[in-house]
């Protein structure tokens, strides 16, 4: 393929979520020529590595740790993306640095890559949906991905009204339908599975 478009991250984990519902975004609004690929990465780690390497050019959509103000973008492109894939935000990321790396051994890397980050608000809400400063960063995240795609010669074309798409990822998960089952706060475990954190508790404890 000429230019994949990926989506990481873990839709479970709050603002973690940010990268797939940036490319769902993308997906429903724009459609690309065959060449281009949309890709709900998810937390994939070293399977996305088929991705990447497939890729004359990368564009990647994710939540990341620029010790900024939250909801702060930040896009970085080229010799500027290893610095980023070396920082241990998450662990889908640090299976994405290894991926970066094995294309590099392999002759394989993409000749381009741009990131187009987000300064999240919490990674640590399980079960929590985006922040809204996230959130409200969708829209404009979108139309950076549109032009940087138009500047790589690959124009996106918005979407008639009604016009039917194939989801990217399961229905169940696409953030209205995820957002509209979620039980009240208080019903919510924020940490994880309790019988999960019992056993680790115990394990640490000896």
């Amino acid at each position: 393929m000429e230019v994949c478009v990926l989506g990481i991250g873990n839709v479970l984990w709050a603002d973690e979520g940010f990268g797939v519902r940036a490319v769902e975004a993308l997906h429903a609004g724009y459609a690309f020529p065959e060449t281009v690929e949309l890709v709900d990465g998810g937390t994939q780690g070293m399977n996305l590595s088929t991705y990447v390497e497939s890729a004359r050019r990368l564009l990647v959509l994710d939540a990341i740790d620029f010790a900024l103000p939250p909801g702060t973008l930040k896009i970085l492109r080229d010799s500027e993306v290893p610095a980023w894939s070396r920082a241990k935000l998450s662990p889908h990321q640090t299976g994405f640095n290894d991926i970066l790396a094995m294309a590099q051994l392999r002759g394989c890397a993409p000749e381009s890559i741009t990131v187009i980050g987000v300064q999240p608000v919490d990674l640590s809400d399980f079960g929590g949906s985006l922040r809204d400063p996230v959130k409200a960063r969708i829209p404009e995240v979108v139309e950076l991905a549109v032009g940087e795609l138009a500047a790589w010669g690959y124009p996106g074309r918005p979407r008639a009204s009604g016009e039917r798409v194939e989801p990217l990822g399961p229905i169940a998960l696409a953030m209205d339908a995820y957002e509209a089952g979620h039980p009240g706060d208080d019903a919510l475990c924020r940490l994880g599975d309790p019988r999960l954190i019992e056993r680790l508790v115990a394990k640490e404890r000896g």
